[in-house]
């Protein structure tokens, strides 16, 4: 048994394995921080139905949740230099990270512009007029009334999009990223001994899963105290 599991193994495993949390949570904070402002971006766009634009940004969106992140990553890792050396831009000496960020910047801004877009909707159109009547302009409008109500009716979505941003940030190690995940691989590959780096690895996301899902619980029945009585 002391073979298969060994305590001393498992503690020393983690003041290796845990700065590399660190990347893990950069990439998860870029791709939802872009990603948010992307998918905004997006569902004013759809709103708007601007001619041959929504066309595109169809597309985008269809092909973003219609194909796995790992295919989209490799989409982009190898086909945005090849597209942008036609244009004389030569970006083969990035890091790979920041090939692993752009995916999940344009997969979230892709899925949070379709949330972002219906919870617009479900805003009572009478709060745009009320905002018209009292001479607010349409951008006025749209960010000091309407956008803060959709991003609270948003917010549960949102809260489950960031743990799953959390748990695919595992497939940076398929393009040779080093985070979390593809330290433990790595260290566990070079001890012979993959227990006990999976084990740790495995409560680490289960903790922080659990703490996302608290933290966003906690900020949603805070924002929504009193809301109900209002919208009855």
């Amino acid at each position: 048994m002391a073979n298969l599991f060994s305590w001393e193994r498992l503690w020393n495993i983690i003041p290796q394995l845990s700065p590399y949390l660190l990347i893990t949570f950069q990439i998860v904070i870029i791709g939802l921080l872009f990603g948010t402002l992307l998918g905004i971006l997006v569902a004013i766009l759809l709103l708007n139905k601007i001619p041959i634009l929504h066309q595109l940004l169809s597309v985008y969106i269809s092909f973003m949740r219609g194909t796995s992140m790992l295919i989209q990553m490799m989409v982009i890792y190898y086909g945005l230099p090849l597209l942008l050396n036609n244009f004389g831009i030569d970006i083969n000496g990035l890091d790979k990270l920041v090939f692993v960020e752009i995916t999940f910047i344009l997969n979230y801004g892709a899925f949070l512009g379709e949330e972002f877009r219906a919870a617009i909707l479900a805003v009572p159109k009478e709060q745009t007029e009320a905002g018209y009547s009292i001479g607010l302009t349409w951008s006025q409008t749209f960010f000091r009334i309407i956008l803060p109500q959709a991003l609270l009716t948003a917010l549960p979505a949102y809260g489950a999009e960031a743990v799953s941003c959390f748990h695919l940030t595992s497939i940076a190690f398929t393009l040779g990223v080093v985070d979390f995940l593809g330290r433990a691989n790595t260290l566990g590959s070079a001890s012979g001994h993959l227990l006990e780096t999976y084990l740790y690895v495995a409560f680490v996301y289960i903790v922080i899963s659990m703490l996302l899902r608290l933290g966003f619980y906690l900020l949603e029945k805070k924002f929504s105290f009193g809301r109900e009585g209002v919208n009855n």
